[in-house]
């Protein structure tokens, strides 16, 4: 052991030799812990955030569609699937179409989304098949005295319906009278109920088969676009542009990150603020040890003094309060981060947190354990800490032995 680091270690030990460490280092390595905790659970939080609602907006929603800008819709349905299956990356390709429509029942009325669907290629493209509680999707095809429809769960609780209730659909585009337009309305059966996990979903969509909803609305052969599906989500806004060059006007390909830009802009925003500001708890912890390795410089003037008359070098005393304040960083990371990813399983696994999902899209805190957040956080707090180690260190290399060795 090199004499800088044996003095070092040394220095950390308290006055009595009943105290194996000063009770300095221990507020000073206990706010690096503390920091650095707060930093890994707030990141890893944030980040959980952000991947359960990409899941959750995925399992409901193809990673990218293509609509038109026409306003009859797309006619040739068949032939962009082809050129879009012909697509590289692309596995999935399905029709839909989207409307704004009135669901009522006897116990209440919503305004909701109803996006019509073709249940056999569906499934290729998004999880719906995966989120039903009841009933299945392949009974939208199947029609008895009434037309079928599947609603979410919130959507179901809220219009006091189940499977086998009627439910009716009321379109604000109907038949224009004398009298003014007539809103066009129609029965259907509640077929399935879906559960997607997230409120906004569960309470404002519902799917009918798409030759009724052709039907209804009056669209003929035509639909609202295709939904697509690719092998690689990083690639989705890659494929988009691609689709968009290869189709050309009137048609419009748009990947999931571009359709939620608003949402995921802020969450982002989110976490690289709560990353600055917590950051700012362990520049505050560094504090302790800027002030501990000044009381040590202070303490031990005269021990200083004595290693440079007996040869010590101005590059070997700043190793040793070096040393010391990155001991300090260290220890205190590593409980940190043990504490950290700790409190993050508990959290994770135990779903000990419940939000209300009506507020946070989401039912529970969710935790995403990112190794990289936990490099970037050690990372940060390890520079922070052996920053804090420059003044001390240099106010001690510059000690002259003979001012302090005066008195003595």
């Amino acid at each position: 052991m090199s004499y800088s680091m044996f003095v070092a270690l040394r220095y950390m030990k308290g006055k009595r030799h009943r105290t194996p460490i000063s009770l300095n280092t221990i507020i000073s390595i206990g706010g690096v812990a503390l920091g650095v905790m707060t930093l890994i659970v707030v990141l890893s939080v944030m980040g959980g955030f952000e991947a359960d609602l990409k899941q959750k907006i995925l399992g409901a929603n193809s990673p990218v569609i293509v609509t038109s800008y026409s306003d009859k819709g797309i006619t040739d349905c068949g032939e962009l699937i082809k050129k879009v299956a012909a697509t590289p990356h692309v596995t999935g390709v399905t029709p839909f179409t989207y409307s704004e429509v009135m669901l009522t029942s006897p116990n209440g009325v919503s305004g909701i989304i109803l996006k019509g669907i073709k249940p056999e290629t569906e499934t290729r493209v998004t999880d719906v098949s995966k989120n039903m509680v009841k009933g299945s999707l392949s009974e939208l095809s199947i029609n008895g005295d009434r037309p079928s429809i599947i609603i979410g769960k919130e959507l179901a609780a809220g219009l006091g319906v189940t499977v086998g209730d009627k439910v009716s659909v009321v379109s604000p585009f109907g038949t224009m009278t004398p009298l003014g337009m007539v809103p066009k309305l129609q029965e259907f059966r509640v077929k399935g109920i879906f559960d997607s996990g997230m409120y906004e979903y569960d309470s404002k969509l519902a799917y009918i088969s798409i030759p009724e909803a052709q039907k209804f609305f009056g669209l003929g052969d035509s639909v609202t676009g295709v939904e697509v599906k690719v092998d690689d989500l990083d690639l989705s806004g890659k494929i988009a542009r691609e689709l968009q060059d290869g189709l050309g006007f009137p048609y419009r390909a748009r990947d999931w990150q571009q359709m939620n830009r608003n949402l995921f802009s802020a969450l982002k925003l989110e976490k690289i603020t709560m990353f600055v500001i917590l950051v700012l708890i362990i520049i505050v912890a560094s504090f302790n040890i800027v002030s501990t390795l000044i009381m040590i410089v202070i303490e031990k003037a005269r021990e200083i003094a004595i290693l440079k008359s007996m040869g010590a070098t101005r590059l070997g005393i700043m190793k040793i309060f070096m040393i010391n304040g990155l001991v300090i960083g260290i220890v205190g990371t590593s409980i940190g981060l043990m504490s950290g990813y700790a409190i993050c399983l508990i959290l994770k696994t135990t779903k000990l947190i419940s939000l209300p999902s009506d507020i946070y899209y989401i039912n529970h805190l969710p935790v995403r354990m990112d190794p990289m957040v936990f490099i970037m956080v050690s990372a940060a707090a390890m520079l922070i800490s052996f920053g804090a180690t420059l003044y001390p260190s240099w106010q001690a290399a510059k000690l002259d032995p003979l001012e302090a060795l005066r008195y003595e």
